[in-house]
């Protein structure tokens, strides 16, 4: 089982207390944690995180090893700087800067290629769901965004409608959209959950079939918040 904090836009040097807490920190043997800091922190985190069961990642990769692409940054770049996982495909990064499934199947591509392990998101809009697609919209998504190679592949299942706001859909829905990614993925991929994962709702989501764990934005901000979460996983 996997918990991945998804820290987004948040965090100075100062939260490196936060990622310091988590790391000296007691989770389930099952459970592989990881933070994903901005980047200007990620080479600070991993020698926080040196040593200890905690790992660290990025929230986002180009394609290209290198080149003209300012402002991005490579699979080498994270490696060098201490990731060991990646964010692809966020619903926000489709949204707000245009990438297209081809887009991120090119770079976890890149990315699992380069040793990396890599997360793809899909999930659909409040909009989307209540036309009654989700199911289609993420089996295209899936159908565009997944590499050919599967090993070091998570799929994540982010209702964009969830994200942020605090609305969960219920574990039946959950467990619906799950099975969908299974029967397309098959048994080798690991499938987590994202979208306002909190303490309270953790287990219950992890409890469902076929989430293998938890992609979290706002509440892997403390040590507090996602240790908690952590430990739910032994609770499922």
């Amino acid at each position: 089982m996997w918990i991945i904090g998804n820290w987004k836009m948040n965090g100075t040097g100062e939260a490196l207390a936060e990622i310091a807490a988590v790391a000296a920190g007691q989770w389930p043997v099952s459970v592989e944690l990881a933070i994903c800091p901005p980047f200007t922190l990620i080479e600070r985190a991993a020698r926080v995180a040196a040593g200890t069961r905690l790992r660290i990642g990025g929230q986002n990769v180009h394609a290209a090893p290198s080149g003209a692409y300012t402002g991005d940054i490579s699979t080498a770049m994270l490696l060098d700087a201490g990731a060991t996982l990646v964010i692809t495909g966020h619903s926000e990064r489709r949204a707000a800067c245009g990438e297209t499934d081809a887009d991120v199947r090119a770079k976890a591509t890149a990315a699992l290629a380069a040793g990396l392990t890599t997360v793809v998101c899909v999930g659909e809009t409040e909009t989307e769901r209540d036309s009654g697609r989700a199911l289609e919209v993420v089996a295209t998504q899936l159908g565009g965004s997944l590499p050919q190679r599967r090993d070091g592949l998570i799929v994540a299942y982010e209702p964009v409608w969830a994200i942020g706001t605090g609305r969960t859909p219920t574990p039946a829905q959950v467990a619906e959209v799950h099975a969908a990614i299974r029967s397309i993925v098959g048994a080798g991929v690991l499938i987590v959950y994202g979208g306002s994962v909190t303490p309270a709702n953790a287990a219950a989501l992890l409890a469902v079939a076929n989430v293998d764990g938890a992609l979290v934005g706002g509440a892997s901000l403390t040590a507090a918040s996602l240790l908690a979460i952590a430990a739910s996983g032994s609770e499922t």
